[in-house]
């Protein structure tokens, strides 16, 4: 096996760590979280998708659709993130932390230079501290995801 073909598998697997951490960020947030805090489902990953790409789409079904397809998108690009901070030698809550502050530092200012959210200075302490919790659950479940698939 070639050196490409051992980073595509270590981009694969930090894919899949990536989606299966999506996974349990969304059941947290539809099972525990919005329940607690009330809020809405976030449709930030749909204005997302629509700002970067000649998409629009029609009704509410497909907005919906647009929205975890981009919702999911999103997170494997968290495990990507988790796969290569790994192939950095990082491992555990190290490899969790980098990811969480690259990740989410990116994603809050990226919403903002897009116009899609205001900057996370100006979110009252109740939205800082959902989005917050729910990212590190999503940091952290595809941070074990990650470990078990690619053991050092």
């Amino acid at each position: 096996m070639g050196a490409s073909d051992g980073q595509s598998k270590t981009l694969a697997k930090g894919m899949a760590a990536g989606l299966a951490g999506t996974a349990v960020m969304t059941a947290f947030q539809r099972f525990v979280e919005m329940p607690l805090s009330g809020r809405d489902e976030s449709e930030a990953p749909a204005k997302l998708a629509t700002k970067l790409l000649p998409i629009g789409p029609k009704g509410r079904r497909q907005q919906r659709q647009l929205n975890y397809g981009a919702h999911f998108a999103v997170g494997s690009g968290w495990g990507v993130a988790r796969s290569l901070v790994g192939r950095g030698g990082l491992r555990g809550q190290r490899a969790v932390a980098a990811v969480f502050g690259l990740m989410w530092t990116g994603d809050v200012l990226l919403m903002a230079a897009l116009g899609l959210d205001d900057p996370p200075w100006r979110w009252s302490r109740r939205d800082l501290v959902i989005d917050v919790v729910d990212k590190l659950v999503l940091a952290e479940a595809t941070g074990l995801v990650y470990d078990r698939l690619a053991p050092s």
